[in-house]
């Protein structure tokens, strides 16, 4: 597991040197948003964030082996989520990676990992921003992970099985940040024409071409990498699973 790791780290370098730094993506960009939607999901995100702290603390506070593993599924929502592809119209859309935390750790834990990650990437990349940080926390960080526990967990209790169950749960999570973003665009600039509706379509369509293919493939990719975890980390696995962590 730890070659593992050290794989991605090397993949972070390779990105720090290589991505462009400046791109309208699905990170909502610095100075993008009103003063008023920024603090607004500023407020929206930080109940999470402390929350987040609290349970990743208790998640590591007994086992060192987790830390290992809480380390790699961060490195792989900071991998993923620095991809940016062009999309239409001069935008970018990208994967999030969210899924994989959530499935292991739960969204509690990723939104404080999805926040360091949106962190580093807007002082380093210029990918996001630091005034449009909680905005993009409350889409990438809390309800993406949100929305693939809760698939997860219900699929698996359907007995779907696994492998089906991580990629809905990754796939629909990427999914869920990207309408998320959509309507926070929508809220802070709506349509003078047709309101809110007509401008959430919009930037729905904007990132649409793009974001479910891309959405698909990282359902396929966390699949892969959940299922080299099953393999090489069962008992950090079965600890979380039992609640012991």
């Amino acid at each position: 597991m730890k070659m593992f790791v050290f794989r991605y780290i090397g993949v972070v370098a390779a990105l720090l040197i290589l991505i462009p730094q400046s791109a309208y993506a699905m990170h909502i960009m610095e100075g993008f948003l009103p003063f008023n939607w920024c603090a607004f999901w500023y407020i929206c995100s930080i109940p999470f964030l402390i929350y987040g702290v609290m349970m990743a603390k208790r998640a590591t506070r007994d086992n060192t082996k987790l830390k290992l593993l809480l380390g790699l599924c961060g490195a792989f929502v900071f991998v993923l989520s620095a991809m940016k592809i062009p999309s239409v119209m001069g935008s970018c859309s990208h994967p999030t990676g969210v899924g994989l935390g959530a499935i292991v750790f739960g969204p509690a834990v990723m939104s404080v990992l999805g926040g360091i990650v949106l962190i580093f990437q807007a002082l380093l990349l210029a990918h996001g921003g630091i005034s449009t940080f909680g905005a993009n926390v409350f889409s990438m960080a809390v309800v993406g992970p949100i929305v693939s526990y809760v698939l997860y967990t219900s699929l698996k209790k359907a007995k779907v099985p696994v492998w089906l169950s991580v990629f809905l749960a990754a796939a629909l999570g990427d999914l869920a940040t990207y309408v998320v973003t959509a309507f926070q665009l929508a809220l802070a600039f709506p349509s003078q024409s047709s309101g809110i509706t007509g401008s959430f379509i919009k930037f729905l369509a904007v990132f649409a071409v793009t974001q479910v293919p891309i959405a698909i493939a990282e359902g396929i990719l966390t699949v892969l990498v959940y299922n080299y975890l099953t393999a090489n980390s069962a008992e950090e696995l079965k600890i979380l699973s039992r609640g012991e962590a």
